[in-house]
């Protein structure tokens, strides 16, 4: 894979290509990982300056750099086009496969990012629930006994996604007394856990998600973004109740999230 032009004198190089500052642990682990191994360069660069220096690189992490047609069109070294996580949804797939550029992710379920997203999620939603915003003006004027929360316990959860990320949401509120709902494409899938039942009250496809969206007093959404979920619009929200969003930004609109009671 490396680039014979390129050499350390011990022979071609394999140069892997960082896009953008954010996420720096992403950098410093592999770096790390990969400091025994000097056929192997590591480089970091601006997301403006990735379209002008993606051609000499072998492989490249896109974070959150959108990575178009333009852009592969450049990449003439380019052997794999992947993400640290799980998102390719800023890659055009179909572009570099017809530059034969693979594409690849780290699954979730996997490598522990599933649970992560999903303490993440329960993390937001108790702290939209106890509105830790005003708790934090409360404590710096030392006011005691405000504002009022409200406890997880008892309310309606819709899950929208029930993939890895999902599942892990799921298996994380069952203990706080609360009812969920879940909506995922196809339920005979192999990849369910046998004891999905016992996690999920009501399940349904993604032409339910309006009826249930109805139901829940709390919404979380743990789908890919893609053409399909761009824009997800609910119109029947149980507007007497609070409603955080836990979501990945853009498949809710930002007008329904201002809408709606709380959102995050």
């Amino acid at each position: 894979m490396g680039d014979s032009s390129v050499s350390n004198g011990l022979g071609p190089v394999t140069r892997v290509l960082f896009c953008g500052p954010y996420w720096p642990a992403a950098t410093n682990y592999t770096r790390e990982y990969l400091q025994d191994y000097p056929f192997i360069q590591v480089d970091e660069v601006g997301l403006e300056q990735v379209p002008d220096v993606i051609q000499n690189y072998n492989l490249c992490v896109v974070k959150n750099r959108r990575i178009d047609s333009d852009i592969i069109a450049k990449a003439t070294q380019m052997k794999i086009i992947m993400q640290y996580g799980v998102g390719l949804e800023g890659v055009d797939v179909n572009a570099a496969t017809e530059h034969k550029i693979k594409v690849a992710r780290i699954p979730g379920s996997t490598t522990g990012n599933a649970v992560s997203c999903a303490e993440m999620a329960i993390y937001l939603t108790l702290g939209v629930l106890r509105k830790q915003k005003e708790m934090d003006t409360a404590v710096n004027r030392t006011d005691l006994g405000v504002p009022v929360g409200e406890t997880l316990f008892g309310k309606t959860v819709l899950v929208l996604g029930f993939g890895a990320i999902g599942v892990e949401v799921a298996k994380r509120l069952r203990p706080f007394g609360v009812k969920v709902l879940a909506t995922k494409r196809n339920w005979s899938s192999d990849t369910l856990p046998c004891d999905v039942d016992e996690m999920v009250d009501k399940k349904g496809g993604p032409e339910d998600m309006y009826d249930f969206a109805g139901e829940a007093n709390i919404v979380i959404t743990c789908m890919a973004l893609n053409n399909e979920t761009g824009v997800i619009i609910f119109t029947g929200w149980n507007c007497g109740s609070q409603v955080p969003f836990v979501n990945e930004k853009g498949i809710i609109s930002d007008q329904h999230c201002a809408r709606a009671p709380t959102g995050l």
